[in-house]
């Protein structure tokens, strides 16, 4: 599976952080919304094209302008 992009709530602490990925593997595309840092707790997505996931990433992203994309590249 690659990780294609990740954002971030630009928050700290373990109870504030949020996370969300893009990833693909083969012609399957996963969001992953992770909440908590590494130790918390995930919700994941599996649609079949990237116009669908992406469609789920803007809705998770959306009511707060405190996100930045912090994808390695």
């Amino acid at each position: 599976m690659e990780q294609r992009k990740h954002w971030w709530n630009s928050r700290w602490g373990r109870i504030a952080r949020k996370d969300v990925y893009l990833r693909v593997d083969g012609d399957r595309w996963f969001v992953e919304a992770r909440e908590g840092g590494a130790d918390g707790h995930s919700r994941w997505w599996e649609v079949g094209d990237e116009d669908r996931a992406l469609e789920i990433v803007e809705g998770l992203l959306a009511g707060s302008s405190d996100w930045r994309e912090i994808t390695q590249r």
